[in-house]
């Protein structure tokens, strides 16, 4: 029997000021391209396409092609289900609740590397990952700022 590789669980917030149902499409593939430097999501079966359960997309970023799955959604939340060949494969999720004004977003990633040599980077996302977060928090932020 081999030895398991690295699984991380990671949870955290961002706050948007924006009403939950609003904010949830700050989160779609569409969405992320108004915050989020370099996102670009292909849709295979063409169109611009809706982030519907069983929506493919593929992202390219630092060299590597993920392919994406919209798993589930609803009025304030949606899952991914992605891969990124070679590295790693697991889950993405974002839940959207009311906090005041606006929205705390939970994010939630499941990842497991799929090589031992993904595992180092693995890591190094977990240690970043409130950082990564706030980066997030930041950049929606910034979409109100003149």
């Amino acid at each position: 029997m081999s030895t398991p590789l690295r699984r991380v669980v990671l949870h955290g917030n961002v706050a948007v000021a924006l009403p939950p149902e609003e904010a949830l499409t700050l989160f779609t593939p569409q969405g992320e391209r108004a915050w989020a430097p370099g996102w670009d999501p292909a849709f295979p079966a063409g169109g611009d396409a809706e982030a519907v359960p069983g929506t493919v997309f593929r992202t390219v970023a630092h060299d590597a092609e993920t392919l994406w799955v919209v798993a589930g959604r609803t009025s304030r939340s949606i899952s991914y289900a992605r891969v990124t060949p070679g590295d790693r494969a697991g889950t993405v999720a974002v839940a959207c609740e009311p906090d005041g004004a606006g929205t705390r977003a939970e994010v939630m990633y499941d990842l497991t590397a799929l090589e031992p040599d993904a595992e180092a980077a693995l890591d190094a996302f977990a240690a970043g990952y409130p950082g990564f977060l706030t980066s997030w928090e930041r950049a929606i932020a910034g979409l109100g700022a003149p």
